[in-house]
């Protein structure tokens, strides 16, 4: 089955900057924390930050404390005032698009100009809005309300931000032919005129439309009523538990929209639902092929064999002979560290990849004890390549289990960094060191040349691939870990200042690999295996521009780059002989 992500779907602007700084509140703060009101209209959303002490407050106590979240929707002025006389630090995540007819309606105000606001009218931004109108405000919902209010003098017409484009016109029609001196204010976002649009466009090429979004949500329930009105097959769903999926194995195509306020959290769960749940079972060796990928990738078993593939190709490029056993060291520590590091951040996982989060839940004792296994035969390993092996792997691999765990006693430091994980952009930064470390400089230091010319750019190589695939991961996981308090570099940086960076290390990489080669530093492997960052380029372009999407298979595409380069160097190697 054909699937296809509204390039438009998930979280808008306005909602997004909502929802970070909530997050980032709860994260960065000791006192009480809450929202005024829901801060948007999604329930999953609304139960995270519950769970994470920010709930929703409906009325204003006469006294308050700590600090109070302005929903995304925006509040009538005199609710912000009340807010803080009654002793709250507000602050204000109101969507700028709204603030900007807040605006156009208060200016008008001032001049007595009535406020015709084209909404629904028990929609929190619109309660907003005709606060500041101070009285000379009308909520209008169907072009007959529209004409059964008064002739005004001066008037001006505006919009809910996430009013039916369909409708706005109209009635803008109806006032420019009836009322010629209002004035009119186009105030409906464009992140929901491109969302319709997009909608009505591509209902015409599937057979079934998923919405994904809260039942409450005003713009998602138009999304909803658009692909219905297309005449193709609709479910407005709020999580997977809601749909069918049997309805949907049959067809050809699906595709899946979300309103504003859904995250990408669960637009990717829906897509991983619908992607396995209608998947053909291909067998390999009887093991349904789709059950295959998922337990290689779950496991990071194929993450391990990555491992081992760029350690050889590192050893290869260093003209090392001896390999066998530090690829096998590399493919246990590698094991052994990211199943103990699954195993202390499910938190995360529960966001970012549930399926994931589910599996080390069901399985975690099994695989606690094959990563102990596992750990315990690559530090053996490296013991009988020598002591300072096993020394720099000992090091390694302590630094890895407690990188989840407090560093610093409570009773000594209650700050924030207490911990490896706390520190921002360290998840990368040390992975990254201790993929480089076992997949390139061990296998230089135990072999009989130890370290050469060509030891640092194999280095730069093997922590530049995976420093590109580390990041590449997080760019995905931007949400989840935001809500967890993990602060990766497309969280510090913001992932369009990401994805440049890794777009210049990729050029870089594919660069060096046949200069080195051609001035004798490597050896002529480098002049192939620039192909590895080259297509690991391609696919950040292809992610780019939605023509691959988040989920298994582009999990498969960025991991299988390490096992390229494996393949690469093998190929080489039996090619020279």
């Amino acid at each position: 089955m054909k699937i296809i992500i509204a390039r438009t779907a998930g979280f808008c602007m306005g909602v997004r900057r909502a929802v970070e700084t909530a997050l980032d509140a709860s994260n960065g703060q000791d006192g009480p924390i809450c929202t005024y009101g829901p801060l948007i209209h999604n329930p999953q959303v609304l139960d995270l930050l519950k769970g994470k002490g920010v709930p929703a407050i409906s009325d204003i106590p006469e006294t308050g404390e700590g600090t109070v979240v302005i929903r995304a929707h925006g509040v009538p002025p005199e609710s912000k005032e009340a807010l803080k006389d009654a002793g709250f630090s507000v602050i204000d995540s109101t969507c700028p698009r709204v603030i900007k007819v807040q605006r156009i309606i208060h200016r008008y105000a001032k001049k007595g100009h009535h406020a015709i606001i084209i909404g629904d009218r028990d929609h929190p931004e619109v309660i907003g809005l005709n606060g500041y109108a101070y009285g000379l405000g009308h909520v209008v919902e169907t072009l007959e309300e529209a004409k059964a209010l008064p002739d005004f003098e001066n008037a001006i017409l505006v919009a809910q931000t996430t009013q039916s484009v369909h409708f706005y016109n109209e009635v803008k029609a109806w006032v420019g032919r009836t009322h010629p001196h209002y004035l009119t204010f186009d105030t409906i976002c464009d992140s929901t005129e491109k969302r319709q649009a997009d909608i009505l466009a591509i209902a015409q090429n599937v057979d079934a439309v998923v919405v994904v979004g809260g039942k409450s949500s005003g713009n998602t329930q138009r999304l909803a009523e658009l692909a219905r009105e297309s005449g193709k097959l609709t479910f407005h769903i709020e999580d997977t538990d809601e749909l069918d999926i049997d309805q949907l194995k049959n067809l050809k195509s699906v595709a899946i929209t979300a309103g504003a306020s859904t995250p990408n959290w669960i637009i990717n769960k829906v897509y991983r639902f619908i992607e396995s749940g209608t998947a053909s079972e291909k067998a390999f060796f009887g093991i349904p092929v789709s059950a295959l990928k998922m337990a290689l990738l779950r496991s990071n078993a194929y993450l391990a064999l990555g491992a081992a593939f760029l350690s050889y190709a590192c050893s290869m490029l260093q003209g090392i002979d001896g390999w066998l056993v530090s690829a096998a060291v590399a493919m246990l520590y590698v094991l052994s560290m990211h199943i103990f590091n699954h195993l202390t951040a499910i938190s995360s996982d529960r966001y970012n990849d549930p399926e994931r989060a589910d599996f080390y839940d069901r399985n975690k004792w099994p695989l606690a004890g094959f990563a102990f296994t596992g750990g315990g035969v690559g530090l053996l390993l490296a013991y009988s390549q020598g002591l300072f092996a096993f020394l720099v792997l000992l090091t390694m691999s302590l630094a890895g289990l407690s990188y989840n765990a407090p560093v610093i006693p409570k009773r000594f430091f209650e700050g924030r960094y207490r911990c490896l994980r706390d520190i921002p952009g360290s998840k990368t930064i040390l992975i990254t060191l201790a993929w480089g470390t076992v997949t390139a400089l061990l296998p230089a230091l135990t072999s009989a040349n130890g370290f050469a010319l060509s030891t640092l750019p194999a280095l730069v190589l093997a922590c530049g691939m995976v420093f590109a695939r580390t990041v590449f991961f997080d760019i995905l996981d931007m949400q989840g870990d935001r809500i967890v308090g993990q602060e990766t570099f497309p969280i510090i940086l913001g992932d369009k200042k990401t994805i440049r960076l890794l777009k210049n290390l990729l050029v870089t990489l594919a660069v060096m690999l046949p200069v080195t080669s051609a001035f004798g530093i490597f050896s002529s492997l480098g002049l192939i295996l620039w192909v590895c960052p080259v297509l690991m380029f391609v696919l950040l372009i292809a992610y780019q521009n939605h023509l691959v999407l988040a989920g298994v298979q582009l999990e498969l595409l960025i991991e299988s780059h390490l096992v390229l380069a494996g393949i690469l160097a093998l190929t080489w190697s039996l090619c020279i002989r």
